[in-house]
């Protein structure tokens, strides 16, 4: 087990994962999770093929441990076509180009937790797929169970979209877990709260436009009444002065 004491005042520094870090790098995911990796993937990381990755280190380690692992993130760049998220984006689906950025792994020995490690480690990633063009958001999927994670990543501002029943599989046992986004570039969700916002505004103007109209008609319409009350008026009286002069006997000329 990785267990190394934190100095008193760590010095943190955050680099690439290179390939002298993978035996640490298996030691510390068979420490924290529960699912095996395969060779392959640490392989992968440490070289970056397929997987860009960051690792910390605290330059304040005395033993000649100062560029040994403390923690880590290794993430992967998706066609977001090609992902389990297409439905939670509104991206332009006839570019084949727009990709997003999946975290895989996230991890920070017991003796640096709480110094802030997770949180720079996940900027980095965010950094990374804000400086891709093409790039509509991060995401990640995180257990169920680990409360600790979960109120992690709703603290870095990332949305809890939905929640997948049986998605991990561990030891015969079937786990819920919850997948979680953090939009970049303009990325956004189909009904994200700038749409909502879009919609109420153009239902009022929609409402403000059929309101005017119909005061509008009333006017005509009231105009119109008070016309023809007018000439209505007009008529009785003269028709009264005509039947008042025949019975006088008199012709108005």
């Amino acid at each position: 087990m990785v267990d190394q004491k934190a100095s008193i005042c760590p010095s943190i520094v955050y680099r690439p994962l290179r390939p002298s870090d993978i035996g640490v790098l298996e030691r510390i995911h068979c420490d924290l999770f529960p699912i095996r990796y395969e060779s392959e993937f640490f392989l992968n990381a440490v070289s970056g093929r397929d997987i860009v990755s960051w690792g910390a280190v605290d330059c304040s380690r005395p033993d000649g441990r100062s560029d040994e692992l403390i923690g880590f993130v290794t993430a992967r760049i998706v066609l977001a076509s090609d992902s389990e998220i297409g439905d939670m984006l509104r991206y332009d689906s006839s570019r084949t180009d727009q990709t997003l950025v999946y975290i895989l792994t996230l991890g920070v020995v017991e003796s640096y937790r709480n110094l802030g490690i997770a949180t720079s480690l996940i900027q980095e990633v965010i950094k990374y797929g804000s400086s891709i063009p093409t790039c509509q958001a991060v995401y990640l999927h995180v257990i169920a169970y680990n409360d600790p994670a979960i109120h992690f990543y709703k603290k870095m501002s990332f949305k809890c979209v939905r929640r997948l029943s049986g998605f991990y599989y561990i030891q015969g046992q079937h786990y819920d877990s919850y997948l979680f986004v953090y939009y970049v570039n303009g990325g956004r969700s189909p009904c994200s709260p700038l749409d909502i916002v879009a919609t109420v505004a153009a239902f009022v103007r929609s409402l403000f436009k059929l309101m005017v109209t119909r005061l509008w008609k009333n006017d005509e319409k009231a105009s119109r009444w008070s016309k023809c009350k007018e000439t209505s008026c007009l008529l009785t009286t003269q028709n009264k002065r005509i039947l008042t002069s025949e019975s006088n006997g008199c012709q108005c000329v």
